[in-house]
């Protein structure tokens, strides 16, 4: 299997990669990956949804050192088609029906290659101007579409910032509300172990792992139970059932996560009424959308955000439903400040005359 080559010269698909990025080989090169990726969509329905490989059959297929000498394009493809392919889940294929959606689109491979393209690191407004700046107009126009408060936009008092993934939304927000909750409580870190995390049974397991993340023991996690009569969702009395009982034993309520989709049954829970519990007991309410929110901006489905005023945080997925590539994640907070407060740092090389 080759590698990107080693030599600068012109070259054609048969010929070894060029080790820069040289426009005329970079054109020819890019086209004929296009093409393949075409013929594979052209082909899909021919795979096996599933890989029907054994554990380690790459290993057998691929030397165990990298390659010392560059190989043609067409022989890289091969290796693809023989190599590759056979070890894949086709999640493309339209007889996927296993985890969740995640529909690619033409706009969404372009606007794939545009970023790849112009390859910028965006980690400050000083260091791409741009990304800063299209990333909040961008996460306006998503929010408009879910018609979220003004205080989620930016054009409003609120913002937000795109992830690779709900999972990073949720660690961020919990970090942010730790901070928050342990400053009340006199900013010591020893408070930790009294901060208690809700969520339901059907709630992505992420949530946990991301609890863990910011150091809530494992104990202090809550995965309240659902059943059949309420179709999955989390109901309101066990909520606040179970705030009251941890009040009574001296704990104190953090975070409560409702969803809109579980990843295993497809359950909402009731916005409405559990931001009106969270509001009352002062927790965090973060709406995880990440599997169906974006049906939301369909008017008939609307109704599953309501009472998202009542919440401090969503966030959602549009690289499920939204046709949009691998991997994008939407976080829209009511109060910024906190998630600034809680991840920021000083460093000198981020100083900048940003606005």
């Amino acid at each position: 299997m080759g590698s990107f080559g080693l030599s600068a010269n012109n070259i054609t698909h048969g010929s070894s990669f060029s080790a820069d990025l040289e426009p005329k080989s970079f054109s020819d090169e890019s086209k004929a990956v296009i093409d393949f990726i075409a013929d594979y969509y052209k082909n899909i329905e021919k795979h096996p949804v599933q890989s029907k490989v054994e554990p380690g059959y790459l290993s057998a297929r691929l030397p165990d050192t990298a390659p010392h000498s560059p190989e043609s394009l067409d022989d890289i493809l091969k290796d693809v088609t023989d190599c590759i392919l056979p070890g894949l889940t086709h999640w493309q294929s339209p007889n996927f029906f296993g985890y969740f959606q995640a529909n690619a689109s033409t706009a969404g491979f372009l606007g794939e290659m545009l970023c790849s393209g112009f390859n910028v690191v965006g980690f400050n407004w000083l260091a791409s101007p741009v990304a800063t700046e299209l990333e909040s107009i961008v996460m306006d126009w998503m929010g408009k579409m879910l018609k979220l408060p003004s205080s989620f936009l930016f054009s409003g008092t609120g913002g937000g910032v795109l992830h690779g993934s709900t999972c990073e939304s949720l660690v961020c927000t919990l970090a942010a509300a730790r901070d928050k909750a342990l400053e009340k409580l006199g900013g010591g870190f020893d408070n930790i172990t009294k901060l208690i995390v809700y969520a339901s049974d059907q709630t992505h397991f992420a949530l946990q792992k991301s609890a863990k993340l910011i150091g809530i023991p494992p104990a202090n996690f809550r995965p309240l139970r659902t059943s059949f009569s309420t179709e999955f969702s989390l109901s309101p009395d066990t909520v606040r059932a179970a705030v009251e009982d941890d009040i009574k034993s001296g704990y104190v309520p953090l975070y409560l996560c409702a969803t809109v989709g579980t990843t295993g049954a497809g359950a909402v829970d009731p916005i409405e009424e559990l931001g009106k519990i969270a509001n009352e007991y002062k927790l965090w309410l973060h709406i995880d959308a990440a599997y169906a929110g974006s049906a939301c901006i369909c008017s008939e489905y609307r109704h599953y955000l309501n009472g998202v005023e009542l919440a401090d945080s969503i966030s959602l997925n549009p690289h499920k439903w939204f046709l949009t590539n691998m991997d994008c994640g939407c976080l829209w907070v009511k109060h910024p400040r906190f998630l600034v407060d809680s991840l920021s740092t000083k460093s000198d090389i981020m100083r900048n005359r940003s606005p």
